[in-house]
């Protein structure tokens, strides 16, 4: 029988001389022609996103007027970057990491191509070239830092992120999907000391804190909770925020779980911020049932969606099933 809280969740359904490694092929059935962008760690294509009509209009005149960019500063490194990221918003994960490696070899000590297009690694599920381009890019930016302005601006237009921040919170991130937790513990630790606001605090400290409790630190995941308040004025990562709070026990787990329900990349997150909460106190079937839906919610470039994937792969690896096939394996 299914528990009333899973049927809530049922519509889901640094080495300065390293060279840039190269990115694989594009997966490709023998013989057919596919748009999958990746393969996901539980050996399944993942599709390029289908996009609302508005969004996806909206999208390719952006991109297009990034392109017209690039055309007119050939060696403008913030134009290539911003193709790229354009690329990648509409789906266009492979073009998009290949635009980052074009950027590379025309600006090879620039650390945001290493940045994004470790970010974009992720995404395809290729998390050890994600980390080689991740610490390329910590190894080049050497403690600079400054703001990243958004490409998808939030309900207020203030960047909430920096190069620093997304440098680590990424590595992070990488680090914990492939299950070297003590890895993750280090980027996060750097993520918190360049987290300057109350997106990015609790943004890290989510992380930082599901982290700690996988390495079984509850004091010290406790103490990561000490500086999070209900009246932090945070603009874009409320899901975060409100995950926080409900470990600290200000707010109930069933209150939160009503928002995970459409497979938007807030509910993502939570709905796996509310599965790891289940498996720290040793439910795991809850927690798999969980898991399991947010990936069949089919959200799979969100970071939610990856993680649950990352967890049921390791779940099939324990069980002596191992995943079907993927790239990165977690």
């Amino acid at each position: 029988m299914t528990p009333p809280f899973v049927k809530l969740l049922l519509p889901l359904a640094v080495v300065a001389c390293r060279t840039a490694p190269s990115p694989p092929p594009r997966p490709a059935a023998t013989g057919q022609v596919t748009t999958a962008e990746a393969i996901s760690f539980l050996g399944t294509p993942l599709e390029r996103p289908v996009l609302p009509d508005e969004t996806r209009r909206r999208f390719e005149e952006a991109l297009a007027e990034a392109r017209q960019r690039t055309y007119a500063e050939p060696d403008n490194p913030d134009a290539l970057i911003w193709l790229g990221r354009r690329t990648a918003y509409l789906g266009r994960f492979r073009d998009a990491i290949d635009i980052f490696t074009r950027g590379i070899q025309r600006h090879p000590r620039d650390a945001r191509f290493y940045r994004h297009r470790g970010h974009r690694y992720i995404t395809v599920r290729e998390l050890d070239h994600a980390i080689a381009d991740l610490e390329r890019a910590a190894s080049l930016a050497d403690g600079e830092d400054e703001i990243e302005p958004d490409g998808l601006p939030n309900a207020r237009n203030v960047p909430t992120s920096t190069l620093q921040s997304n440098i680590w919170y990424h590595l992070g991130l990488a680090h914990y999907l492939k299950g070297d937790f003590e890895r993750a513990l280090r980027a996060y630790r750097e993520c918190l000391e360049v987290s300057k606001n109350p997106d990015m605090l609790v943004a890290t400290s989510h992380w930082l804190y599901m982290t700690l409790r996988r390495l079984g630190r509850d004091t010290e995941a406790a103490r990561v909770l000490e500086p999070i308040r209900a009246d932090l004025d945070v603009i874009e990562n409320g899901a975060y925020h409100r995950l926080l709070l409900m470990y600290k026990g200000e707010l109930a787990v069933d209150s939160l779980l009503p928002s995970a329900s459409t497979g938007a990349l807030d509910d993502v997150s939570t709905a796996y911020g509310v599965g790891n909460w289940y498996l720290y106190r040793g439910d795991t079937t809850r927690a798999r049932a969980i898991f399991e839906q947010i990936v069949a919610a089919g959200n799979w470039p969100a970071f939610g969606a990856v993680a649950a994937e990352a967890e049921l792969a390791r779940t099939a690896r324990v069980r002596g099933q191992g995943p079907r096939g993927g790239s990165g394996k977690p």
